[in-house]
């Protein structure tokens, strides 16, 4: 972990989140019932590129059109994902709504059960 330990440290103190690193993809992932909600991406040498997070298309499109610094999600299905440069100008606020939308979104799509078992409201 680097400059951005606050983003890591939120993201795993999400209920019932699991945290990852997908060797094929050089990535960090957060999943909660199995699903990821959030990622960092590395570059090949290690640095923190990308964080992406699941939104609302509409949020999304907002977002992207407010921050150059926030774009369709890297390797990511483009309408629902985006992704935000970890070396960008998107102030640590709008970053935290986006991982806590992201959480949200991706817990209310598990099945009543499955948020049942995790302890998880949405």
């Amino acid at each position: 972990m680097t400059a951005n330990t606050w983003i890591y440290e939120e993201l795993s103190a999400f209920p019932a989140s699991v945290k990852d690193f997908k060797f094929e993809w050089n990535w960090h992932r957060w999943l909660i019932g199995g699903k990821m909600f959030a990622a960092i991406c590395l570059s090949d040498s290690g640095e923190e590129v990308y964080l992406t997070l699941k939104l609302e298309p509409l949020e999304g499109d907002l977002l992207r059109q407010q921050y150059a610094d926030i774009i369709p999600g890297y390797y990511m299905n483009k309408v629902h994902w985006n992704s935000v440069k970890l070396d960008g100008d998107v102030p640590a606020d709008v970053i935290r709504h986006m991982m806590e939308e992201s959480y949200r979104l991706v817990a209310k799509s598990l099945t009543k059960k499955t948020r049942a078992e995790l302890g998880i409201e949405v």
